[in-house]
């Protein structure tokens, strides 16, 4: 039996030894991998700010990375299992006590990759989070990429009737044999030019240059499913993640867009996210402005602290304050998707681009309103509004100085009723063809500038 005075020394001992390992060491709460086209990112969540050394291997690729003051645990191990085999960078992790104290992390690529690692800060339900982010040496040009798509889907040509004397004799001349005097050689002896027609040479000399491959008025919408990957966005009362339900919209209204023409010209959608990933405000807009889209279409579904907010909203861009106290708030509300989904701070592009985002012109509002308009009387004639009207705030993704741009509130997730709504798929497709007959309907009174885009 252990006196008193020693239980109370045993006690002092045990709660030192507790401190001293909650100082020493973080805890591992989570590891996510998101894999993705554009970049693959790995996380690791603690309840402490963990401090990493990395370094890159070129041959092979590989990135290793060294994380101190904790020790190998279960969750660590299960980055192992993380990885799928169609992750575009990432062949396999593996991860080892390499020091005590330092546990050792390393990425095998797939590829050769630009890497950023860095920390960021618990902002809504993360902890710590310590990021790996692994970019492509060599960006796919999206728009590049449209143009081929189309250029696939376009129907054969059929072949045309044969109506060219000269044509079928320099056919005729090339095809015919001739018998070499030293051999026997068979040859085909191009045909002369003084056995042409008077005006044969100067026909093909002024036959005019074959043109590069180009598309002329491909009518391209980019569509932005909001949130993704670490930013799940509103979450309902029944578990429903706001990312997946803009995700789903955006790709039936892809379908709808795909198929469409407009007064001879193809339509294609474009979409910011493809996948559960996370994309950044300012890249959002980078990526609708180097496909030269026409249309910037931010599809989102948002929350209200009491669950009786209800109805759809379409915003505009507002250079001069929120319409109103609701769209101030949803503003300040999207606008904060960069803290959670987590961005590099320091990278200097992302400043320059926010910079760049100040830019937007009084024009491009005003055809956003228009637009705005197109698809809210569209929404409005199957679901409830939630303001009759187009409102505007200072949306960080609607800046696009030379794209007219809107972002849609679908519903309220955060509403029971209308949670159930967004999880049906028929109610989606309703949405799709809602915001379908709106594009078309502000197409119809503002015709698409005449464009031309040259695939190289």
């Amino acid at each position: 039996m252990l006196s008193r005075r020693e239980a109370l020394q045993f006690g002092s001992l045990i709660l030192l030894l507790a401190f001293t390992d909650i100082a020493w060491g973080a805890t591992i709460l989570g590891v996510r991998v998101w894999p993705a086209p554009d970049y693959t990112r790995v996380t690791i969540e603690s309840d402490g700010l963990l401090k990493a050394k990395q370094f890159f291997v070129t041959s092979p690729p590989r990135l290793a990375v060294d994380i101190e003051g904790i020790e190998l645990s279960p969750q660590l191990k299960e980055l192992v299992g993380s990885v799928k085999s169609d992750d575009p960078f990432i062949s396999g992790i593996r991860v080892g006590q390499n020091a005590p104290g330092v546990v050792r992390l390393v990425i095998d690529l797939k590829q050769s990759a630009l890497p950023q690692v860095f920390n960021l800060p618990p902002i809504a339900a993360y902890q710590h989070r310590l990021v790996f982010d692994l970019y492509p040496t060599e960006v796919i040009d999206p728009l590049q990429a449209l143009i081929a798509e189309k250029e696939r889907d376009k129907p054969a040509s059929p072949p045309t009737p044969r109506n060219d004397p000269l044509g079928d004799l320099i056919a005729q001349q090339s095809t015919r044999p001739t018998t070499s005097s030293t051999s026997n050689t068979t040859k085909t002896i191009a045909p002369r030019a003084d056995s042409m027609p008077a005006n044969a040479t100067k026909r093909i000399e002024n036959t005019p240059p074959i043109p590069p491959t180009n598309t002329d008025r491909l009518i391209i919408i980019a569509l932005d499913p909001g949130h993704g990957g670490e930013d799940p966005g509103a979450i309902g009362p029944a578990g429903t993640r706001e990312k997946d339900i803009t995700l789903k919209v955006a790709q039936k209204l892809r379908e709808r867009i795909n198929a469409t023409t407009l007064k001879g010209n193809p339509m294609r959608a474009f979409l910011t996210r493809d996948g559960d990933f996370f994309v950044p405000l300012h890249v959002r807009v980078q990526k609708a402005q180097r496909v030269q889209a026409d249309l910037f279409i931010s599809i989102h579904a948002d929350a209200f602290t009491v669950p009786t907010a209800r109805g759809a909203s379409v915003f505009a861009l507002s250079q001069s304050g929120a319409t109103s106290a609701t769209a101030r708030y949803m503003a300040q509300k999207e606008n904060s998707a960069d803290a959670v989904g987590g961005i590099n701070v320091q990278t200097k592009d992302a400043q320059v681009q926010r910079a760049l985002l100040d830019m937007s012109t009084t024009a491009q509002i005003n055809d956003s309103l228009k637009l705005g308009s197109n698809v809210l009387g569209e929404i409005g004639s199957f679901a409830k509004l939630h303001k009759p009207k187009v409102e505007q705030a200072g949306f960080a993704v609607l800046k696009a100085p030379d794209i007219p741009s809107v972002l849609i509130e679908t519903a309220f997730i955060s509403n029971p009723e209308e949670e159930q709504k967004l999880r049906d798929e028929a109610y989606q497709d309703q949405l799709a063809d809602g915001i379908m007959r709106g594009l078309l309907r502000y197409f119809a009174k503002n015709p698409p500038l005449a464009r031309t885009r040259t695939r190289s």
